[in-house]
């Protein structure tokens, strides 16, 4: 398991560089450029997925209750410590966006996609740290 936990946050490294360099850019240059719009809706949602993978993961492993939703996954996981309460309480309604991007993606507004590359790309890196924490103490 930690192995690929491991992997998997390299995967996100990758993903949060990606999302990083677009942070800098102009909101209109990157709403119009749909290439560009569509990379950073894509980096969000694969991000936001492998923080539900290495969730579920986590919560097998463990063998906690069992998660009805994704968003449940993270907030499992801020219960049981693995994740710190308050940034689980906000890091849970990414599942939610997922689901946006994934599903109604002819409805996605800019506008969120453009607030959660500026204010939420670091909490991948929260998430990357507190796992890696929870891995180190489970050696």
């Amino acid at each position: 398991m930690k192995a690929e936990i491991e992997s998997k946050l390299r995967d996100l490294k990758k993903y949060v560089q990606f999302l990083e360099t677009y942070r800098k850019e102009n909101k209109n240059k990157l709403e119009k450029d749909m290439t560009l719009r569509d990379a950073v809706e894509r980096y969000l949602q694969l991000s936001i997925e492998i923080v539900i993978e290495i969730g579920e993961m986590i919560i097998a492993y463990e063998d906690l209750e069992k998660p009805e939703t994704y968003r449940n996954v993270i907030e499992i996981l801020g219960k049981e410590g693995i994740l710190q309460k308050g940034f689980a309480k906000k890091l849970a309604p990414a599942a939610g966006f997922r689901n946006i991007l994934i599903h109604r993606y002819g409805e996605v507004d800019f506008d969120d996609v453009y607030k959660h590359l500026q204010e939420d790309v670091k909490d991948f890196d929260v998430f990357a740290r507190q796992v890696s924490k929870y891995l180190k103490n489970k050696n």
